[in-house]
């Protein structure tokens, strides 16, 4: 599910931010396992070196640090082309939107009922 909600915001990007491309639906699949493997090995690295720079730009440095990962897989996958800094800086706050909006909407509508109130006990249990 996570990897359909990342190639979401993946194909918004490319339609959203000039600058941003990506060729075909095989690109679209290597960009979103790249960019799921540095999320998950690269990031809490960088963000465990950085985090005097995150807590002074107040949490602004790890949406830097997803533009730096976008630019990274943009010049490492052929067919996947971010033309700078500043696209994959818009490209990765559309990614996070878009993941955040959507893990909201789906955590709320799997949300269970809240269970009955029991009526309390008169026996107490040892």
């Amino acid at each position: 599910m996570r990897w359909a909600v990342l190639a979401l915001g993946v194909v918004l990007a490319t339609k959203l931010v000039p600058g941003i491309a990506c060729d075909n639906g095989g690109t679209l699949l290597a960009v979103v396992v790249l960019l799921s493997f540095f999320n998950a090995i690269l990031k809490p690295l960088m963000v465990l070196f950085t985090l005097p720079f995150i807590l002074l730009t107040l949490g602004f440095g790890v949406l830097v640090i997803n533009a730096l990962l976008f630019l990274f897989v943009g010049r490492l996958v052929d067919g996947f082309h971010v033309a700078g800094f500043w696209p994959a800086l818009w490209g990765a706050f559309v990614v996070s939107v878009t993941n955040w909006l959507v893990s909201g909407f789906i955590k709320n509508s799997a949300r269970p009922a809240p269970p009955a109130k029991k009526k309390p006990d008169d026996v107490i249990d040892i």
